[in-house]
Formats: structure tokens, sequence, C-alpha cells
């Protein structure tokens, strides 16, 4: 297990912390999202784009949640 300066977060909390930001982030998407929806706004472009990065999060959500409980097949 590598040592690290007091304060130094491992690599695993640093997955974590980044994890639970890109959560955060995809839950405001979410509300964004609704949001449009119910003004009925006609801005297909701003609604198309914020579905993007919402897909793009929940892409690299996966890819870290991947590394950090990897599929253990018995």
């Amino acid at each position: 297990m590598p040592i690290h300066a007091p304060g130094e977060m491992s690599h695993e909390e640093v997955l974590r912390v980044k994890l639970e930001v890109l959560k955060c982030e995809h839950r405001d998407l979410d509300g964004a999202i609704e949001a449009l929806h119910e003004r009925n706004t006609s801005d297909r472009f701003t609604l198309q784009r914020l579905k993007k990065r919402k897909l793009a999060l929940k892409d690299e959500i996966g890819r870290i949640e991947d590394q950090l409980y990897p599929d253990i097949i018995a």
C-alpha cells in the first residue's frame, strides 16, 4: 500500500470525490432539463446540449464506478 504525505489523498479517495461531484452535476442537469421541459421552451439547441452533457457524465460515472467496484466473476 503506497504511503501518502499527510493531507494527501489516495487515488481511490480522489476517484470517490470525483464520482460524487459528477453525480451532483448529473442531478443538476436533470433538474435543468426538467425545468426547460416544464417551461415548454423551444430552445432545442440548449436542451440537446444539456442532454449530451448528461450522457457524457453518465459514461464517466460508469467508468469511475468500474475502477472503484470492478466486477468479480466467480
